[in-house]
Formats: C-alpha cells, sequence, structure tokens
C-alpha cells in the first residue's frame, strides 16, 4: 500500500510541473518496476507488443481519410447541406454547426479535427451574422466533440482492443447514443439563441436547395455509406474500411471535386503523423496497466466501491464523475488504457455489458474535450475563433450540460446503445 501511495504522488507530481503524459506514465512505471524488482525488460517487450495490433493502422487511416475529406471539399458540401435543411430558424448557423459535425463525425473518427473541419468555416460565417463570438466557438467545439462518439471512432478502436470488445458492435452502439446527443446539442444551441435573438435571417426551407445541395455532395454522403455499410455488409474489416477511405477521399478529392494539391495532400499527411503521434501513449500505458493488475487494484477499487453500493446505476454515475475529472488534464487516449481494466471488472461483475461501458466511456471523454485545462476541442475553437480558452470554457458549459444529460440517459435506458447492435449480431455472451 505505502508502495502505491508513493507512484500515486509521483504521478501527481510529474503531472502537476507539467512533464508530458507518456514521460509522466514511462517515469512511474519504471518506478514501479524497480520497486517490485521486476526487469525493466517489461516496458521494452510491452512497447513492442502494444503497437503490433493491426488494427491500430486504423487510427492514422481515418485521420487521414478525414483531413483529406476536409481539404478535399467533402466538409463543404455537408455544411451546404446541413444549410439548406435546417433554413431560416433562430440559431440556424449554430444548427447548421451541430447537424454538419454529426455528418462528417461519420467521416473523420476525432472530435478535434471534427471541430477543426467544420468550425473553420461555419464560426467566421457566425461571427459576420452577429453571434457572440464565445457562443459560436462553443457550438463548434460541443459538436466536434461528436466524432469519438459517431461511428467510425478512434477512441472506441483503442477501447475495442484494450477490452478485447468486437469493435464493429461498439460502432453500432454509439449510433443512437450520437444521435441523441445530436438533437440535445440543437435544442441547447436553439434555446440560447432563441433568447439572444441571433439568426433566423436565412431562406426558410424549401425541397429545391435541399434538393441540389444534396445532388452536390452525393460524394460526400457517400463515404459514410461506404465505410459503414462495408463494414457491416461483411466487405470488409474496420482496418481495411479505413483504407478504402483514404482511397475515396483521394478519389472523390482528385477526380470529382478537383479540390485536392500535391501541397493538400503532404499536410494532411503531416497533420495525421501530428494526430496520430499520440500513439507515443500506449507502450507506458499499457506497461501500467500491467502493473495494476500486479498490484490487485481492480479488485481493491471493486471491492472499495461495493463496499459502499452495488447498485448498478449509482455506480456507473460514479464511474462517471471520476472519468470526468480525470478527462480534465488527461488525454482520452490514457484515460481509456489506465482505467478500462480498472472498472471494467467491476461494472461486468454488475451486469454492464462492454460495449455499453466502452460508450460510456468515450461520451465522458466528448466532456473531457470540453474542459479545461486540456480540452482539446476548445483548445481548436480558441484558435479557430481568435479568443482565449477561459472564454470557450465558460461558454461550453451549457453543452457539457447537455452531454451529462446524455450519460444519465444511456446509465439509465442501455438499451439506447445496445437495441441497434444487439438487433444485427444478436446478443453477446460474456
Amino acid at each position: 500500500m505505502n508502495e502505491l501511495v508513493l507512484l500515486a504522488i509521483v504521478f501527481t507530481v510529474l503531472t502537476i510541473i507539467g512533464v508530458p503524459l507518456f514521460a509522466a506514465v514511462g517515469l512511474t512505471t519504471a518506478l514501479a518496476l524497480f520497486l517490485i524488482d521486476i526487469p525493466y525488460t517489461l516496458l521494452a517487450q510491452t512497447g513492442y507488443t502494444s503497437l503490433t495490433p493491426f488494427p491500430l493502422l486504423t487510427i492514422p487511416l481515418f485521420v487521414l481519410a478525414g483531413r483529406l475529406m476536409e481539404v478535399g471539399g467533402m466538409a463543404n458540401r455537408l455544411i451546404g447541406i446541413a444549410t439548406s435543411l435546417v433554413g431560416a430558424y433562430r440559431g440556424s448557423l449554430g444548427l447548421v454547426t451541430c447537424f454538419a459535425c454529426m455528418l462528417f463525425a461519420a467521416l473523420s473518427g476525432s472530435g478535434p479535427a471534427t471541430t477543426a473541419a467544420i468550425g473553420s468555416v461555419t464560426i467566421p460565417a457566425m461571427k459576420r451574422e452577429g453571434y457572440d463570438v464565445p457562443f459560436a466557438a462553443a457550438i463548434a467545439a460541443s459538436a466536434g466533440a461528436l466524432g469519438s462518439l459517431i461511428p467510425p471512432s478512434n477512441l472506441m478502436i483503442i477501447y475495442g482492443l484494450v477490452s478485447e470488445t468486437s469493435i464493429p458492435r461498439l460502432f453500432l452502439a454509439g449510433v443512437l447514443p450520437g444521435i441523441i446527443v445530436t438533437g440535445l446539442l440543437m435544442v441547447t444551441t436553439y434555446v440560447i439563441a432563441r433568447r439572444r435573438g441571433y439568426g433566423g435571417s436565412g431562406e426558410p426551407f424549401t425541397w429545391g436547395p435541399f434538393l441540389k445541395a444534396g445532388w452536390d455532395g452525393k460524394w460526400a454522403i457517400g463515404a459514410p455509406v461506404l465505410i459503414l455499410g462495408g463494414i457491416y455488409g461483411g466487405a470488409f474489416t474496420p482496418t481495411e474500411a479505413a483504407s478504402v477511405a483514404v482511397f475515396y477521399a483521394l478519389f472523390v478529392g482528385l477526380f470529382i471535386y478537383r479540390e485536392l494539391t500535391l501541397i493538400k495532400i503532404i499536410e494532411s499527411l503531416r497533420f495525421t503523423a501530428l494526430m496520430a503521434g499520440i500513439l507515443i501513449l500506449l507502450t507506458p500505458t499499457l506497461a501500467f496497466g500491467q502493473l495494476s493488475a500486479f498490484y490487485d487494484i481492480p479488485t481493491a477499487v471493486e471491492d472499495a466501491i461495493t463496499s459502499i453500493t452495488d447498485n448498478v446505476i449509482i455506480v456507473m454515475i460514479l464511474i462517471g464523475i471520476f472519468y470526468i475529472i480525470i478527462g480534465t488534464f488527461m488525454e482520452s487516449l490514457a484515460q481509456i488504457i489506465l482505467f478500462t481494466s480498472v472498472f471494467l471488472p467491476l461494472v461486468t461483475h454488475l451486469g454492464v455489458d462492454p460495449v455499453l461501458f466502452g460508450v460510456f466511456t468515450v461520451i465522458t471523454c466528448e466532456i473531457g474535450f470540453l474542459t479545461p485545462p486540456l480540452g482539446g476541442n476548445l483548445n481548436v475553437a480558441s484558435r479557430i475563433s481568435g479568443i482565449t480558452i477561459e472564454q470557450v470554457s465558460v461558454a461550453v458549459l451549457p453543452f457539457i450540460i447537455a452531454y451529462s444529460i446524455g450519460l444519465l440517459i444511456l446509465i439509465f435506458f442501455p438499451e439506447v446503445s445496445l437495441w441497434l447492435p444487439d438487433a444485427i449480431y444478436g446478443e453477446a455472451k460474456y
């Protein structure tokens, strides 16, 4: 127990003083190995095995595909479809942002990438229409987080690898919760915009412009149909689907929309390398997770929580609160790897489906995207809008409430997440 306290103190101090997270976890793991006299080769072995799973290729491929679709013109077509559909309602541009982020989330798999792709177009447009700038940035940041919930999702891929859960089932389980959260965000946007008198000056909805925008954007809409249809139709695996998405983005961008250039392709590769660099967290965090099993931390956590309550709803709410707090300063990737091994045995013992817990975990990570000081989406929206992260952090609070309501709906009504995968694949046996 004294060793655990020491390790917790070392990790906390390293994090507070600004040591990069992968280094903080790695140094803490190295200290733990020293204390229990395990060879340091464990780190090297874990580093090798953590980066060998073939499905890991899915993450950089989806990031690259999403970036190519963004700079190749697909994001603008999706915004055009959303704009023609929403019409001249109060907060129409805000509603367009939410809806377009939901559509683009099915292409990118990343929250910050979705925020950048859609927000870079809609935030300036909202500013021109008289929206309060922090509010405009908050809409883009919160709706952009949908990129981690609506399939394909990079965080779900990582959770599936760590928990050995079916990735296609996880993807399907995120569809209905993603639609529900999108609806909650749109309601929040509409209520605030109506109270403040934003928007409402556009053209009313008519079928003509919508059909024209739909025809112009048919290749953009075809991307999620091809990707997800191919996975669930059995044509290819998620990893193969990511490869298909890259080639589809290149084909459409080069030969259909003709907006892709060599410079844009090189920039997209650079962006992918930077985004995928976060996978460096895999080695130390997986080694740390193995050590948690050595110290029997999952059993200790289970005993501690069940001594207080064994009500599954209360347990899920407590874990959700813990995840949200941790997400304020920890990368979502590290959060999933470190704590899935701790909490998954507890919740499965209480009868929670691992697929449901995966969607639950991703939603808490989305809230982490919106909470400082880390707040990945807040940083992106702040840079696009030209305001401070503190201003965006205050404006995003109503949207965090919307996500929290979505999380509670998932906890109280788990069939919202499980109905679709169970309907297509049948109920899983664990």
